[in-house]
């Protein structure tokens, strides 16, 4: 890599963290592009070499939110193998998110409250979405339920119970009171699956 490709480079991580770091805690359409350049330290031009505006700043700050967080949900998933404990885990690995004193919520949530349907943020969350409701199915695939896909629509809503009451309560403890309710889940999903098996003998 010559240093020109280097310093290009170098200038699209800054922008990109820099935009991480204001529209993450300050608003994507409360931060203008000027802001986030001035925050990056790097020329004016540099932004419209790296990105053909902010609308393509915004998807690849929040594509690089969903992919760092799906590496921290999935380390603390592949930190067991009991399909029970790899449910538990995201809300362990959620209960250390909302410890963390930067903490303002999901970028996910926060970023659609503020945008049009059709926006790219939107998109962003459409997908973001996608992922979670699809990581809690095979989770809860993984686990002797009678009805995977309803045990996943229950964990998904005390997951995005946690989420947002960590938020709007600055409530870290909300993971472990989701987590806790996920284990009474589990255990009636369990019992449900056993009377079905019971009942069909």
């Amino acid at each position: 890599m010559t240093k020109p490709e280097q310093r290009r480079r170098t200038a699209k991580q800054r922008l990109l963290q820099a935009a991480d770091d204001l529209f993450y805690s300050e608003g994507i359409h409360t931060v203008g592009i000027d802001r986030v350049i001035a925050h990056a330290g790097v020329a004016k031009g540099s932004l419209y070499y790296s990105f053909t505006g902010k609308d393509e700043l915004v998807h690849e700050y929040l594509i690089h939110r969903h992919g760092k967080w799906a590496e921290r949900v999935t380390a603390g998933i592949e930190a067991h193998t009991d399909p029970r404990a790899r449910i538990l885990a995201v809300y362990d690995v959620l209960g250390t998110l909302f410890a963390q004193p930067d903490y303002r919520g999901c970028a996910f949530m926060n970023a659609t409250a503020e945008a049009a349907p059709d926006s790219v943020e939107a998109q962003a969350a459409t997908t973001f979405r996608a992922w979670v409701h699809n990581l809690f199915l095979d989770l809860a695939s993984d686990v002797d339920a009678g009805d995977p896909k309803q045990l996943a629509e229950t964990l998904v809503l005390l997951y995005d119970g946690a989420v947002a009451t960590a938020q709007m309560d600055r409530a870290p403890e909300a993971a472990r009171t989701a987590r806790r309710t996920a284990e009474l889940i589990l255990d009636n999903a369990d019992l449900r699956h056993i009377e079905a098996e019971a009942q069909a003998l």
